[in-house]
């Protein structure tokens, strides 16, 4: 039989107990308290080997496809980039030469651009601006303003800049005083206005993304979370950006629901397409083909296909249309520069359409008198003569793309990617609530 404890051998015991319990708690909470941190090691980068493009060769502007990081990998290895040593001149001022309708529809582009890539910061406004100025002026790019800004607006996937292509313009409506400071930005930049810190940058990205074409460029500044970039070697210096911009800008009917003047413009667009198919449809029989010599096709009594002389000067089609059309009060005339494009039968077909090289239409009853050159084959100087149905651009509806958290490596995306859903909205600006493609 076991004898009883005495009082101090249970006073032990129970002391033991308590101590065992405590340890029991403390522990694994001193534990947890002093857990070592585990340190993650950045996601390995591998870019493509970078490459100076030589002067005799146009670099290729490639698509905006993202290695596959988190953004704060990205932003770790964006900080190890070094910005360019080498001088970062200030590019030259541009002023835009074409006639009012074009103005005002390159400046609806321009303030379309930057307001959905940058938001309602001025700052950053105008330093996409400059680059939409800089692409204008460089071989690789477009010619006008909104050829620059809508660039591959009518594909799923090869758009420079990603609003033009993946609905952004139909999700999301900027304010009426956001929408006035972007066109006053827009404005300033197409009068002369010159951000200087961008120089000639022709690509930029935030820091929270890393695009492969990056390899192949010179970093050399930031603007707020933006990085700037310009090609390395001969196409990145001043000499490179030399091509003179178009003065005839396209109407973009994406911009219809907020820029007056490409909803007049497409409106007109349409207007003229719709009087040349009346006209066309109203008695054209078909057209006899030319030969090696000037052709004059009677089609009605006052209706006349042309196929014009070889080397024909511009200057001279108006004299060629009264001399063919003689004293006519009503009298259509439209003329092409390759006789093998001539319609045969009506109504044209598109080919036919964005071939005709001159058109002329009298009605003296009315007092009407209308002469328009295809500005693609004969240069005006007052681009109001040139046939505005040619330089309309109408985009395709863009496919629905659901959102999504990651971005596989082969994945491409359209464009410099705008402010993340969770980014911090910088004090007095609208970020464009849309999630980043």
């Amino acid at each position: 039989m076991t004898p009883p404890l005495s009082a101090r051998g249970t006073t032990v015991l129970r002391a033991i107990l308590v101590g065992i319990s405590a340890l029991a708690i403390v522990g694994p909470a001193l534990v947890v308290a002093n857990a070592p941190v585990i340190v993650h090691p950045p996601k390995r980068v591998t870019l493509p080997a970078g490459r100076i493009v030589p002067q005799a060769e146009v670099p290729e502007v490639e698509p905006v496809r993202l290695v596959d990081l988190t953004p704060e990998d990205a932003r770790a290895f964006n900080a190890t980039v070094p910005f360019s040593t080498d001088p970062n001149p200030a590019a030259r001022p541009f002023r835009f030469a074409g006639g009012p309708d074009d103005l005002a529809r390159a400046t609806d582009c321009m303030a379309a651009g930057i307001l959905y890539e940058a938001g309602d910061d001025t700052l950053g406004e105008r330093a996409v601006a400059q680059v939409v100025l800089n692409r204008l002026h460089h071989p690789a790019f477009p010619k006008t303003v909104c050829g620059v800004v809508f660039e591959g607006q009518d594909r799923a996937t090869g758009c420079q800049f990603s609003f033009s292509c993946d609905g952004a313009l139909t999700r999301w409506h900027p304010t009426d005083d956001a929408w006035r400071r972007a066109r006053e930005v827009a404005a300033a930049s197409l009068s002369g206005a010159v951000f200087k810190q961008v120089g000639y940058a022709t690509h930029y990205h935030t820091d929270w993304v890393v695009p492969y074409w990056q390899s192949s460029l010179d970093k050399i500044t930031a603007v707020n979370t933006h990085l700037f970039f310009r090609w390395s070697g001969w196409w990145g210096t001043p000499p490179a950006f030399g091509r003179h911009p178009e003065t005839v800008e396209p109407v973009i009917a994406q911009l219809a629901d907020l820029s007056d003047a490409h909803k007049t413009g497409a409106a007109l667009a349409e207007a003229d397409a719709a009087l040349a198919e009346a006209s066309i449809a109203m008695g054209f029989g078909a057209a006899t083909e030319a030969a090696s010599t000037p052709a004059t096709a009677p089609v009605d009594s006052d209706t006349l296909l042309v196929t014009l002389p070889r080397n024909q000067a511009a200057d001279a089609l108006p004299a060629l249309a009264a001399q063919a059309c003689g004293d006519k009060p009503f009298c259509r005339y439209m003329a092409w520069t390759d006789g093998t494009k001539v319609a045969p039968s009506l109504p044209l077909d598109p080919t036919q359409t964005a071939s005709l090289g001159f058109s002329y239409l009298r009605d003296r009853a009315s007092g009407y008198e209308k002469l328009l050159w295809n500005c693609r084959q004969f240069k005006r100087a007052d681009v109001a003569q040139c046939m505005k149905v040619q330089v309309t651009m109408t985009a395709v509806p863009p496919p629905v793309v659901a959102a999504s958290t990651s971005v596989p490596a082969t994945t491409e995306l359209n464009g410099v990617r705008r402010k993340p859903a969770t980014a911090v909205p910088v004090p007095g600006s609208t970020p464009v609530p849309s999630a980043p493609k």
